[in-house]
């Protein structure tokens, strides 16, 4: 009789694979996530490289700038400010050569004391005038530095004092400057005047060699008439009238 029954169906139930393909799809679905997944970590990855990479590659920059910016004379400018501003007169006096800035006042000193003699001068007075400034040439240079870090200080007093690295980076803004080749000059503007100073490269410094400025040049003047004969003491009618007498004429 089993013989005559209808041959049985077999029926395999696969117990990996549930009805309906659920679990195929979850293992894809997983495999997915994880491919996405790694995909998100390399993208972060090559993401903090390069940040890194533009880290370095600013601060390497900077570094190279900095060292550059070094041997510009607005660095030099901004040693000599900074110094004037802490009254370091040890590191203002490395900034100047005062030897080269008395030497190059040497003549507008004599020609402005020259003048303050008026009718009074002659050319024995001038003579004395050339012979003795020279002289007082080491007298010079104390008043000069003396009075270079009055005028830096007052330059610097537009603003209050601020570290080193600002004062440096904010003098190319302050000051305008031209250079050529070994020399340069730096023309600051004051409330009511200007200033120029002449700069020469010292390896990898600038000295100030030159310091024009007409206040700083009275002053100079004034302490130089201290030691010329005093204009009071000159007798203006005799020279006046020598100066009025006609040469007689030879017979």
């Amino acid at each position: 009789m089993e013989a005559n029954d209808p041959i049985k169906k077999r029926i395999v139930i696969n117990l990996d694979n549930p009805p309906g393909g659920q679990g195929s799809a979850g293992s894809r679905g997983y495999g997915q996530q994880r491919r996405k997944s790694r995909s998100w970590l390399k993208i972060i990855l090559v993401l903090f490289l390069l940040i890194v990479m533009g880290v370095v590659a600013v601060g390497v920059g900077g570094f190279l700038w900095w060292r550059n910016y070094q041997t510009k004379p607005a660095y030099s400018l901004a040693l000599i400010i900074d110094a004037a501003q802490r009254d370091d007169m040890a590191s203002f006096k490395k900034q100047i050569d005062d030897d080269a800035i008395a030497r190059n006042l040497i003549a507008d000193v004599s020609k402005q004391a020259a003048e303050r003699y008026g009718i009074a001068l002659n050319e024995g007075m001038q003579k004395q005038i050339d012979a003795v400034i020279p002289t007082l040439l080491p007298k010079l240079k104390t008043t000069i530095e003396e009075e270079v870090a009055k005028e830096i200080k007052e330059f610097a007093s537009k603003s209050q004092p601020k570290p080193f690295i600002l004062v440096a980076l904010a003098v190319p803004s302050l000051v305008t400057i031209t250079t050529e080749g070994d020399k340069a000059k730096a023309v600051a503007p004051m409330s009511n005047r200007t200033i120029e100073l002449g700069l020469q490269r010292d390896a990898d410094l600038w000295k100030v060699t030159e310091f024009k400025d007409e206040v700083l040049l009275q002053r100079v003047v004034d302490n130089v008439m201290k030691d010329l004969p005093a204009i009071g003491g000159i007798d203006f009618g005799k020279t006046l009238l020598k100066g009025l007498q006609k040469p007689k004429k030879r017979r």
